[in-house]
């Protein structure tokens, strides 16, 4: 019996007009299905062929959202703006939607359009849409033992659920720096799910014992071109040449990776990687660097030591994730080169999951260094990007807003606002064409994409409002869409 015909194979293929099941599109559909696919390739082969037949997308609006239905202009009156820039609220204006996009702001009473949609936001403090310059979709709401040994069916599914939770704490982009996103981001731009936008790099490309390379022993030493499982789930990929580099980074953009991350230095999450450990060479960093802009875009690279971080810029990399062990000529080589910095505000053990052995030292090495790296990156100018990196928990990525004001320590709060939105934004456009959604993101001002949040209160005053999305989050739009709005409850 084939799984989406209700007779047998022969039977099928003689043809009957009533029923859905004997299109030739759903027999397409269950030969793919059918055929000996890894399950990453289960997962995105369901996910194309599904949206190749152009069924129903999912059309059932949440309880206070207004997702479904026609298209209409949606006027926002009332409010007080901070508009991703500015260091101070605006008022007296209109923000006028249509479609996904800003179609003006306003000074001044004009007349709605005919058909608009007019929301009264009572004086509360409108703003973009929050802005996650490292997160990482598949893999932070799931422990990572469900990760390594769990149905991938599975873990799409908590990620999709994940997704939705932070679209709900008001983070409509996220950058998506290492993991198998691809089908997840395919699915919410369809709206099958509801979630961010997400930037997906596709697989983290690293060296055998880096970062990422997240093997057991038993499994050491390869054998052939053999993969691992986290290589076959597309979640990392091990090279070990400027030329299987080129290859891989390759692969990635052929799914549609937005930027590539390169894994440079040991990391804290890798059982067997210290973070002094220098991992890709100069001229395997370079060959993905290169891989990267031959589609016009850039590679971002995993450094944390003042060694990995300056052998990255050397190859030509664009930006540096994490850096908390750099020191002072690391940093102004940093500025003097135009490298950003996308650093994550690590405080305390509260911001990970429990930790033991040489995890646990690694992460407290990070933590260490995290007051050095955020004032040299201010003292020097780097241009540094908010993410949040939180990993392998549910419980734990609750606390993304919590991350965001852990800046408090460095940061005045209009500017923390500033670099989750505007400056996030700013990063996220250095892909150029292969920018899966071309227009300003992180700003409120005509022509941006229309995504916004309106809080009860005001967060320049009282950056801790952003803490407890449910509460204060009134109304959270996404590409023009309501997917939160709790004025009248």
């Amino acid at each position: 019996m084939s799984p989406f015909s209700c007779t047998s194979g022969d039977a099928a293929a003689t043809g009957h007009s009533g029923c859905l099941c004997h299109r030739p599109e759903i027999h397409a559909l269950t030969r793919r299905i059918g055929a000996d696919l890894s399950r990453r390739g289960f997962v995105a082969g369901v996910a194309g062929s599904v949206a190749s037949l152009g069924l129903p997308k999912r059309a059932a609006a949440q309880p206070g959202s207004e997702r479904a239905g026609p298209s209409h202009p949606i006027l926002f009156t009332n409010f007080r703006l901070f508009d991703g820039n500015s260091g101070t609220l605006r008022d007296g204006l209109r923000l006028l939607v249509e479609g996904n996009r800003i179609k003006a702001v306003t000074a001044g009473n004009p007349a709605a359009p005919d058909g608009a949609q007019t929301i009264d936001c009572g004086g509360r403090v409108l703003m973009p849409g929050l802005i996650d310059a490292h997160w990482h979709s598949i893999f932070a709401g799931l422990p990572l033992q469900a990760l390594l040994n769990a149905d991938f069916g599975y873990v799409y599914l908590a990620a999709s659920a994940e997704a939705e939770r932070t679209l709900m704490r008001g983070f409509t982009t996220v950058r998506d720096l290492g993991g198998p996103a691809f089908a997840l981001k395919q699915a919410v731009d369809e709206s099958l799910v509801p979630g961010p936008r997400i930037y997906p790099s596709g697989a983290m490309i690293t060296a055998t014992s880096g970062h990422g390379d997240m093997r057991p022993l038993y499994d050491v030493p390869s054998v052939g071109s053999r993969l691992s499982r986290m290589e076959q789930t597309g979640a990392s990929i091990i090279v070990d040449s400027p030329d299987l580099v080129r290859l891989r980074v390759r692969e990635q953009l052929l799914q549609q990776a937005s930027q590539i991350k390169l894994v440079g230095s040991g990391g804290v999450s890798s059982p067997r990687s210290p973070l002094e450990a220098a991992t890709l060479t100069e001229p395997e960093l370079r060959a993905g660097v290169e891989a990267a802009n031959d589609w016009d875009t850039y590679a971002t690279v995993h450094a944390y030591t003042p060694h990995t971080i300056q052998r990255a810029i050397a190859a030509g990399a664009t930006c540096i994730e994490h850096g908390h062990l750099m020191d002072d000529a690391t940093a102004r080589l940093m500025a003097e080169k135009g490298i950003w910095l996308s650093i994550q505000p690590f405080l305390g053990t509260d911001d990970a999951i429990p930790l033991t052995g040489p995890s646990q030292a690694r992460l407290l090495q990070v933590i260490s260094g995290a007051d050095k790296a955020y004032t040299l990156a201010k003292a020097h100018g780097i241009k540094t990007a908010f993410g949040s990196d939180l990993l392998f928990s549910g419980t734990l990525t609750a606390r993304q807003g919590t991350m965001l004001t852990h800046l408090t320590r460095w940061y005045p709060n209009a500017e923390i606002l500033r670099m989750a939105t505007a400056t996030n934004g700013e990063l996220l456009s250095l892909c150029g064409p292969r920018n899966p959604y071309p227009g300003k993101l992180g700003v409120v001002e005509q022509g941006a994409l229309a995504d916004l949040l309106l809080i009860d209160g005001n967060p320049l005053e009282n950056i801790r409002l952003i803490e407890d999305p449910a509460k204060n989050f009134v109304i959270i739009m996404k590409d023009g869409k309501i997917h939160k709005n709790t004025l009248n409850s």
